[in-house]
């Protein structure tokens, strides 16, 4: 359209209009827009080529694409059936390998249960060659002289003497590793007579204390609460420096509690607190008091939770 109407000007303009500079303008600049005009139709053309140059590109890429999926299709299911063949010949031997470690389990567990009755029974035997070792000891042990005559008259006019053995049925060591282990392995009658030879043997060392306050113990646990008690007072009596006193002095409380004595179980949870008011048997003693209706001494703690009482075995 354009192109036309600059043609019709320039047929026009001679015989319209004598000629002149603005008419010779005006022909320059039609035939710059003519030029223009060819050079913007030769762009056009080059750039529809090159749209159509970039559609074949656009197609063969899609082509490509289409082909490397149909390729990436056969290469997954290469691979999706080289997975399944390798599972097929896994699972079998994995299956067969839990099997035989839940036996070797089950293995173990025998083992294990075998080696505790082993142990269980080497305790036992252990205990048993203890109680032999000590028997062949009081065996080893010297016969007592033969009885004296005292020159007292018995019941048939006959007379009489007392029989008491000349020397200890072992050494103190000896004796008192027998009572504790005895008393550890619950064989109470038999501790009990080994504590109360301790005593009778050995009253004059460190720990015929300590084998006093047991046999109080002993007592308590059996539920003889006087004898518990009286042995207890022997502990404060004949060992007031023996670490069991405290002790000592809360037992005989109970005791004496047990036995319906208010007085004089308060009296001696009160020493017991007085001792120590900090330790264990302190702070028990003070809540036996508190649980009686009574307060504690002055030098005891404030109040704590009560701490459960168990018999001693």
């Amino acid at each position: 359209m354009i192109r036309r109407l600059c043609l019709l000007l320039l047929i026009a303009a001679p015989l319209a209009l004598p000629a002149s500079k603005e008419i010779l303008d005006l022909q320059r600049d039609v035939a710059n827009l003519q030029e223009m005009i060819r050079q913007l139709t030769q762009a056009q053309s080059a750039q529809t080529q090159q749209l159509t140059a970039f559609g074949v590109m656009v197609q063969q890429a899609l082509d490509a694409s289409k082909s490397a999926d149909k390729s990436v299709a056969v290469i997954q299911g290469g691979i999706q059936r080289s997975l399944d063949e390798q599972k097929k010949e896994v699972v079998a031997p994995v299956a067969g390998l839990n099997t035989r470690m839940d036996q070797v389990s089950n293995d173990v567990r025998q083992l294990t249960q075998a080696v505790s009755d082993l142990t269980s029974s080497m305790s036992k035997l252990q205990a048993q060659l203890t109680d032999i070792n000590n028997a062949i000891k009081v065996l080893q042990t010297p016969p007592p002289p033969p009885p004296a005559n005292t020159g007292v008259s018995g019941p048939t006019g006959m007379t009489g003497s007392a029989t008491v053995p000349a020397v200890p049925p072992m050494p103190a060591t000896d004796l008192w590793n027998a009572a504790t282990n005895d008393r550890s392995a619950g064989k109470l009658d038999l501790a009990l007579q080994e504590f109360t030879d301790y005593v009778k043997w050995y009253g004059n060392l460190d720990l015929a204390g300590t084998a006093q306050f047991y046999i109080g113990s002993i007592h308590w646990s059996q539920g003889a609460y006087d004898t518990a008690a009286s042995d207890f007072d022997a502990v404060l009596e004949k060992y007031p420096d023996n670490p069991k006193v405290q002790e000592a002095h809360y037992y005989k409380g109970l005791c004496l509690k047990k036995l319906g004595k208010r007085t004089q179980s308060r009296a001696e949870f009160d020493a017991a607190v007085k001792e120590n008011p900090r330790k264990e048997a302190g702070v028990n003693a003070c809540n036996e008091l508190k649980d009686m209706g009574f307060s504690c001494p002055t030098t005891a703690p404030p109040a704590r939770t009560p701490v459960q009482h168990k018999k001693r075995d």
